[in-house]
Order: C-alpha cells, then structure tokens, then sequence
C-alpha cells in the first residue's frame, strides 16, 4: 500500500513538473551590413517582455521561455532597400477569452502568471524603428543609449514601464514615441531623454504617471500628448526654469491638483516660469482626462 501511495505521489509530481516545463527558443538577426536601418515587429499575446540593450554586434536577439510548446512564435527577418525587416509573431491559437484574459491579468501575483517570459536585445550600432504590441502582462522597455528613430507602442491590458537611465539619452533625434493602453498603467521615467518630437500616452482605463523631471539635454520643441478615457495622470513636470506650456482639457468629473507657481493663462492654459512664446526648446503638454484625477506637480 505504501509503494502505490509513492508511486501515485511521483507520478502526480511528474505531471506537474510536465505542466509547468518550458521551452527556451531564441531569436536572432545574424546579419551585420547592408542595412541603414532595423525596423522590428514584435507581438506577443501574452507574457511579461523585457526591451533593453544588449553588449552584442547583432541587430536584434530575442530570448524566450515558453509555457507551451504548441505555440511557436514566427520569426523571419529579410533586408530590402537597406532596411532590415525582423518580425516576431507569437498568435494565440488558443482564443482564450476576453474574460479569461482580464482575470489572469487583475489576479496575477507573479511572472509565471503570464505563462510566457521575453528578453528583446538591442544593439547601440543600429538605428531602430520599434513596433511593440504586448497583449496581455507587463512589459519594461529600456531605450538608454540606444538610437531608436521610432518607437510604438500597443497593449490590450498589458501593463508599460518606459525607463531611460540617468542621463542615458536617445543618442539620435526621434520623431514619435507612441505608447497606447487599452486597460492598464504607464510608468514613465526621464522620457525627456527619447529625443522625441512627439511623446503619445493614451489609456483607455488606467493609470498614466510620467517623470519629466530631467529635460536638461532637450535642444528643440516637444509635444506632449497625454490622454485617459477613466483613470488618474500624474506627472513630475520640469523645473519651473525651463519653458513649457500646459493645456487642460478634463470634465466636472476630474479632480485636478496644480503647483502654484504655473502661470494661469485663461482657458485651462498654464505657463512655467520659464516660458517664452518663441523659445526653441518650448515642451507643449496637451492633457486630456474624462473621469478621475488629474495631478501635476
């Protein structure tokens, strides 16, 4: 009777050990030339993603770990008119549900909840154009020192932390940095460092906070676009020296909290201290809430 009880132990403990096995695949860009510029595609239904740069010569390295080794991800990556095109395509040949989807997402306690684990390296000796879509999970996406021309970024509920380091500043001038959440939060920490002309954060439902508190390195104008249908926006604005502008549009419905030193200009319009009509480094915020709460400090 004891040898079946170890036996039924064992086997239940190799069933679960079965389950929870995972696939490593990697991913990589093994050509070095003949290209100006890589434009990376990558979607992934689910799982929490890691975008940083890597102490490599190849253009992109994608390590993975997979929960469940009937679903492959796509890679392909072929160079036309020296652009580099990579993608990577991790479908959901599961269709789970919606609801399936936002429970893992409101109960998740831990990286395994998201079944799938991703690494995306970049190269500082390439110039990027990014296109990330994260459905379901977290995603942390360090650009410091890397030259990325473009970034998008797109989740259904997958959480976004946009992260440059100290001083680690987009090397090249950006045109757009897009990150758009359906349900979910956006932390954003010295993004003034993307270089960008335009900075995007749209979230359905959720939370935007945003530190802009190092804009120092900045040499020309910014548009700042910040935009929640039902949730809060917190953002650390620059020092009151530096110009910038802030327009409000929000409803009786938005709780709104100001620093006193912004200069009220009539129609919901603020002035820093620094503010010059003219200034060749003016940063423009353009803030939008329907419901929730508005602080800025």
């Amino acid at each position: 009777m004891l040898n079946k009880l170890c036996l039924l132990m064992f086997f239940a403990l190799g069933v679960t050990f079965m389950v929870k096995a995972q696939i490593v695949k990697e991913f990589t860009v093994e050509e070095k030339s003949g290209f100006d510029l890589v434009q990376l595609n990558f979607t992934s239904y689910k799982g929490v993603s890691q975008v940083n740069k890597m102490y490599s010569s190849k253009a992109v390295m994608i390590h993975s770990h997979l929960s469940k080794v009937n679903i492959l991800p796509d890679f392909e990556y072929n160079i036309e008119n020296r652009v580099l095109h990579a993608n990577l395509n991790h479908n959901n040949v599961e269709n789970e549900s919606f609801g399936k989807n936002l429970s893992s997402k409101l109960f998740a306690t831990s990286e395994g909840d998201f079944d799938h684990t991703w690494e995306v390296g970049l190269s500082d000796s390439y110039i990027y154009d990014l296109n990330f879509h994260f459905g379901i999970g977290k995603a942390t996406v360090d650009l410091s020192n890397l030259k990325v021309k473009r970034c998008k970024i797109k989740t259904a509920t997958a959480d976004v932390a946009l992260n440059y380091m100290g001083k680690s500043s987009n090397p090249i001038e950006m045109d757009t940095m897009m990150v758009k959440v359906n349900m979910g939060t956006v932390e954003g920490v010295n993004v003034a460092h993307a270089n960008a002309d335009y900075l995007i954060f749209d979230v359905n439902y959720g939370k935007i906070n945003l530190d802009f508190d190092e804009v120092s390195q900045r040499k020309k104008p910014c548009n700042i676009s910040t935009t929640v249908g039902a949730g809060s926006v917190y953002i650390k604005l620059p020092s009151p020296q530096y110009p910038y502008l802030v327009k409000i549009k929000s409803t009786a419905m938005c709780r709104t909290s100001l620093p006193n030193y912004l200069f009220d200009m009539g129609e919901k319009v603020y002035a820093s201290k620094g503010y010059e009509e003219n200034a060749s480094d003016l940063i423009t915020f353009e803030i939008d809430v329907s419901v929730g709460s508005l602080i800025l400090k």
